[in-house]
């Protein structure tokens, strides 16, 4: 029985691996290169405010949910939560403001004031989201329980129709014009996202398993170092692993930065993909599928500017997730926006001074951009600074003043992820493929390699997501294939959980 595991990186995917691997008795040990854990699940103070680059919705809030379950049994559950009333917020210049409300009675009242005219399309929307929220389809799709999800097969046949229709077509069958440019914007500003993922996510806050936990990623993360400690793990910060020791095709140990050599049974990563093929493992595991997904990502624009704003301002009665329509198209970062998408967190007191708050602005870019502006450093942080003071600019016209309010602000671009996580284009550090979720949930492919024994991927690499859960489910799965091959019965110890206050 291999008594030892190293782990390489303190993210969800390796804090869960961790935290499995002291539960089945084997001795963990992380290393992480950072000065504090969580890999991207993080925040940080600037002059008395927190900044939060990772939490949107929190799926797994509520304890009928088995992601709450699996949640409770790393340590991040039950914790001090706030519930908003709406998925998210959609506003023009000319004050028009839509709240995807989760209480389905006041969403569909509050639409057909909008617009009466579109009465029968709003009907068969509430009435979507309501079927979806009578199961825990959301649950049973993410944790992998297969037979669950034969369960809603029925429920899944009546809404067909929601996979088909992307969230663009679906905006084309309102009437109003508002309406018309809201809907395609609902889900992070993806119009091609299938109208189901959208409605299984709003049934989820309809049934209070979406919230907010108070203190941020910061107090989210303590939860889960605190039950890693709790069972005797060793996490190990500012130490980083600059090579995977192998010998006769097995994984032994890792060399770190300063040139000490720490051994172990089984090595697991939670680094990045492409760095630890090329550089750790100094590409000699690479077959053609992996050649594939370590080559240069497409140069889209997506998601790559958060621009984070402290303000004397009250924001406590602002929707905690806004998207404001722009009356004329803008340039920003080198990409055209006709929308701003936006978290306004006036609902957490933690995280600003009494009577201030915080918002955060999120803008699609190009990953080369601002690899190109940081050639010159002086460059690239005068344009950090030019893309704030336009988004302040816009602001300024749905929140008249706000610019004399400023007290803090803090920009971060993919090449600030991919200096924080020592990776590849930030967080969007995916292989160079597809998503796919069903190969995320049912495949454990991608967590291992050829020709090399007692290795394991997880986090991000192993599930090509975003998704909290679903990088730390990783590492629950690494453990539980890893008690399979040595006939171990896996094991999950049970706590008396307290709620986490700060």
């Amino acid at each position: 029985m291999p008594k030892s595991v190293i782990i390489i990186g303190s993210g969800m995917g390796g804090l869960a691996a961790g935290i499995y691997g002291q539960m089945n008795r084997f001795d963990t040990r992380i290393y992480e290169m950072n000065h504090r854990p969580g890999g991207q699940c993080v925040s940080w103070k600037r002059g008395g405010y927190v900044f939060d680059a990772c939490i949107h919705h929190l799926m797994g809030c509520s304890p009928n949910s088995k992601i709450y379950q699996f949640w409770l049994e790393i340590g991040a559950m039950p914790a001090e939560l706030v519930y908003t009333k709406e998925c998210v917020s959609v506003a023009d210049l000319d004050g028009r403001l839509f709240n995807d409300y989760y209480d389905l009675d006041i969403l569909e009242k509050h639409l057909c004031t909008l617009s009466s005219q579109d009465a029968k399309i709003i009907r068969a929307y509430v009435k979507g989201i309501r079927d979806v929220a009578e199961y825990d389809m959301m649950g049973d799709m993410i944790t992998g329980n297969f037979l669950g999800l034969l369960g809603h097969t029925l429920t899944i046949l009546r809404n067909l129709k929601w996979f088909r229709l992307s969230m663009a077509d679906f905006a084309k069958r309102f009437t109003d014009p508002f309406l018309q440019r809201a809907f395609p914007l609902l889900v992070y500003s993806n119009p091609s996202v299938p109208v189901f993922l959208h409605l299984m996510r709003h049934a989820s806050g309809l049934n209070r398993d979406i919230a907010w936990p108070v203190g941020a990623s910061m107090s989210f993360v303590d939860g889960i170092v605190d039950r890693y400690n709790t069972l005797g793990g060793r996490l190990y910060c500012r130490k980083r692993v600059t090579k995977i020791i192998t010998g006769n095709g097995r994984a032994v140990g890792v060399r770190l930065d300063d040139g000490t050599e720490e051994f172990a049974d089984v090595i697991i990563s939670n680094a990045d993909g492409r760095k630890t093929l090329l550089e750790l493992l100094d590409g000699r595991y690479m077959d053609k599928r992996l050649k594939a997904y370590c080559a240069e990502p497409a140069d889209i624009s997506d998601f790559a500017v958060n621009i984070f704003l402290g303000v004397d301002r009250d924001l406590s009665k602002e929707p905690s997730s806004l998207i404001l329509l722009l009356d004329q198209p803008v340039i920003l970062a080198g990409h055209e926006f006709t929308s701003l998408e936006m978290q306004m967190y006036g609902f957490d007191q933690t995280m600003a001074p009494e009577g201030k708050g915080v918002i955060k602005i999120e803008l699609k870019s190009a990953y080369s951009y601002w690899k190109k502006l940081s050639a010159d450093r002086k460059e690239y942080e005068a344009e950090k600074q030019r893309v704030a003071v336009q988004v302040i600019a816009l602001l300024e016209n749905r929140f008249p003043g706000i610019s004399r309010q400023i007290e803090s602000i803090d920009v971060s671009t993919l090449l600030t992820w991919e200096r924080f996580m020592g990776g590849t284009h930030g967080f969007a550090n995916f292989p160079n493929k597809k998503p796919n979720i069903w190969g995320s949930l049912f495949n454990s492919r991608e967590m291992t390699l050829s020709g090399l024994d007692n290795f394991y991927f997880v986090g991000a690499w192993a599930t090509s997501a975003g998704a909290l859960f679903l990088n730390a489910l990783s590492g629950k799965k690494a453990i539980k294939r890893l008690c399979e091959r040595e006939h171990l019965k896996f094991e999950v110890s049970r706590f008396d959980n307290s709620i986490r206050t700060k």
